[in-house]
């Protein structure tokens, strides 16, 4: 299902936007960026908080299947040079691009990706599904992944069994303090289910 967004009067206040509509125009061939984030939340859901359009960067998940084919991805490299270069002088920037391996996510989250159809001439734009999105907030467990995950809660009538579910799938990086910091941060996301 695509995610369509009012854009007339957009960009002017839209960070992730601008960033976005600079980047396709130094594309020359088409491809597409799988947004997390603030971004993500930003272009990603019609009832988006305002602030999440204040973000400076844009935060992206490369598949390992679009790491693999690196020759047809130079385009992409040297437009997001370019758009770097372009957009310095106003503090934006695309420089956050992470490996899937380096993100928790489900195994299956690039099948379940959701479309963010905005008027591009090449960038294609997806987002993780809500229940991945929400796995990526708990990294760190600080206050606004928190408040993040609690707007991501309303948008979806997730259960407390659907999150543990979730949970015990999630694909995590091995790496000890964020294995901790996922685990202690399941009680407090299960807490904000409660809350509703």
């Amino acid at each position: 299902m695509a995610v369509r967004r009012k854009v007339i009067g957009y960009a002017a206040v839209n960070n992730p936007l601008h960033i976005l509509q600079t980047l396709d125009r130094h594309l020359t061939k088409p491809a597409e960026i799988t947004l997390f984030g603030r971004a993500a939340l930003a272009l990603g859901y019609v009832n988006a908080p305002a602030e999440f359009a204040a973000t400076r960067d844009v935060d992206a998940i490369l598949p390992l299947s679009w790491l693999a084919a690196e020759d047809n991805n130079m385009d992409f490299w040297l437009a997001q040079q370019r758009t770097n270069i372009e957009l310095q002088a106003e503090g934006l920037y695309l420089t956050h691009l992470f490996r899937e391996l380096e993100v928790i996510l489900t195994p299956d989250w690039l099948q379940a990706r959701v479309r963010i159809s905005l008027p591009f001439e090449k960038l294609v734009l997806f987002r993780p599904s809500t229940l991945d999105l929400i796995l990526t907030k708990m990294v760190r467990g600080d206050q606004n992944d928190l408040e993040d995950i609690r707007f991501l809660l309303q948008q979806a009538a997730l259960t407390t069994d659907a999150l543990c579910k979730t949970f015990d799938r999630a694909r995590i990086p091995d790496v000890p303090e964020i294995r901790g910091l996922f685990l202690a941060t399941q009680s407090r996301v299960l807490a904000m289910i409660a809350e509703r």
